[in-house]
């Protein structure tokens, strides 16, 4: 048994009916040529006959006196792997509105803290010879990123293969199982304790410093800058889901246009996209959306799937008309970010971000967004996905698109995948908080145009 990392024991926290703490993924995939009737009925049979190879899929999280309150890992040696893994269809007509309702449901419901924190299910019935996979995983388990890695892992780059095997069959890495745990040896919490009081020694100087900055410049987001908003109120248990796929190379043009990176592009649209949204229901803040968006500390490709990510605040610059000028304002606030993450350790980076996010976990397990302004508006996360085409047992993976967290005080989440040419967005809301969400999209697609429109 091992204790959790704080990085990962940080999503166990705050978890309530109302804020489930899990990721996921939406997976589209054509039928192969030749595909019978049973084509995903017996890949179901061949699913639930692959027991867990991969500790990662075994691990049960548990406290007790014994751990000292604290969140730990535990092994579980009776995995019942068809409560995990279902097999479910849509109603007719099968369209993509069917399949969104259903994953909207499916991402709503927690996973169940008695048994390992993931669940898989195979959804046949959508139009136009396809089938669907959505997999949710706890954030404790692993990051955006890892969870990308491990399901590309799964899939194969040929179509004619036929042995692709299960995520939780793949075998894990070369690391331990334990590998980014703590053992629960008594001589831990010194050592750590002496590692992490170097650490913010170092990190002092770059709190210091990005504070100082952040009062000189326009470019800087801080925490608890943010504006109220209609996105930043109490939200339920309930998720709407809308997704959509753009071209990258339609992206990268524009980028390339305003010596932007792909990232800073998709971030002034969606920044355009809430600025009509929040206009059309009279919402619009004076002062400019801050967004999260993570990144990256991961150092080892090889490494065990776990949480290694960092944040830096967007200043969104939704108080600007011209997107333009927005996209310029924004690539100004991303650059200020990066800066003040360079030079630091992945220790020091994650500190960092803890100072950041802090906030916001003391908000989702205390709702002081009811007193206080939101440490930002809302989560924006780009994770990098395969350049070329997967397959599954012959089955073309189309689309993949990501759904993650909505938090109380934050009930809109944004997540895109880039797979295969095309950048692929997942949006998640609080139903009751975010009203007419799929309207986003047709925002978004308003808000690429005009970019093109000012820039090209």
């Amino acid at each position: 048994m091992a204790l959790m990392p704080p990085t990962d024991a940080m999503f166990m926290l705050p978890e309530s009916r109302e804020q489930p703490m899990h990721v996921g993924s939406l997976q589209l995939f054509d039928l192969p040529e030749g595909a019978g009737p049973h084509f995903l009925r017996e890949l179901y049979e061949s699913a639930i006959a692959e027991p867990p190879q991969n500790p990662l899929f075994r691990r049960r999280a548990y406290r007790s006196p014994a751990t000292l309150g604290q969140w730990a890992w535990k092994d579980d040696d009776q995995v019942d792997i068809e409560h995990h893994v279902r097999h479910s269809a849509l109603p007719d007509p099968g369209r993509v509105r069917e399949l969104l309702a259903l994953t909207s449901r499916l991402h709503g419901s927690l996973l169940d803290r008695k048994r390992p924190l993931w669940e898989a299910h195979l959804i046949e019935g959508l139009e136009g010879d396809r089938f669907a996979v959505y997999t949710k995983l706890h954030h404790a388990l692993m990051d955006g990123i890892s969870g990308m890695r491990l399901g590309q892992r799964a899939l194969s780059t040929d179509p004619d293969a036929r042995d692709a095997t299960m995520p939780w069959a793949v075998a894990p890495g070369t690391r331990s199982e334990t590998s980014g745990s703590a053992s629960l040896s008594p001589l831990f919490l010194p050592k750590a304790l002496l590692g992490a009081t170097t650490d913010a020694v170092g990190l002092l100087p770059t709190v210091v410093r990005l504070a100082s900055e952040g009062l000189r410049s326009q470019a800087t987001a801080l925490p608890l800058q943010a504006p109220r908003s209609m996105l930043n109120v109490a939200i339920t248990g309930s998720r709407r889901f809308a997704a959509q796929s753009w071209s990258q190379p339609r992206i990268r043009k524009i980028g390339k246009a305003a010596d932007a990176t792909i990232n800073d592009v998709v971030l002034a649209m969606c920044s355009g996209a809430l600025r009509a949204y929040l206009q059309e229901h009279e919402a619009l803040p004076e002062s400019p959306l801050v967004a999260m968006t993570p990144v990256s500390l991961r150092t080892d490709d090889a490494a065990e799937p776990s949480n290694a990510t960092g944040v830096i605040l967007c200043n969104l610059a939704t108080d600007i008309e011209h997107p333009g000028a927005r996209l310029v304002a924004i690539r100004a606030s991303m650059l200020a970010g990066k800066k003040a993450m360079r030079g630091l350790n992945q220790n020091q980076a994650s500190a960092l971000s803890a100072v950041i996010m802090a906030p916001m976990l003391l908000n989702s397990m205390l709702a002081l967004h009811r007193f206080s302004p939101p440490a930002f508006n809302l989560v924006i996360s780009n994770v990098p996905g395969s350049r070329e085409a997967l397959y599954w047992n012959g089955a073309k993976q189309t689309g993949i698109y990501p759904l993650s967290i909505p938090n109380d005080g934050q009930a809109l989440n944004i997540t895109l995948t880039s797979y295969d040419g095309q950048l692929h967005f997942g949006l998640v809301g609080c139903r009751r908080s975010v009203p007419h969400l799929q309207r986003l999209l047709g925002h978004l697609e308003d808000s690429l145009s005009a970019l093109e429109e000012a820039v090209l």
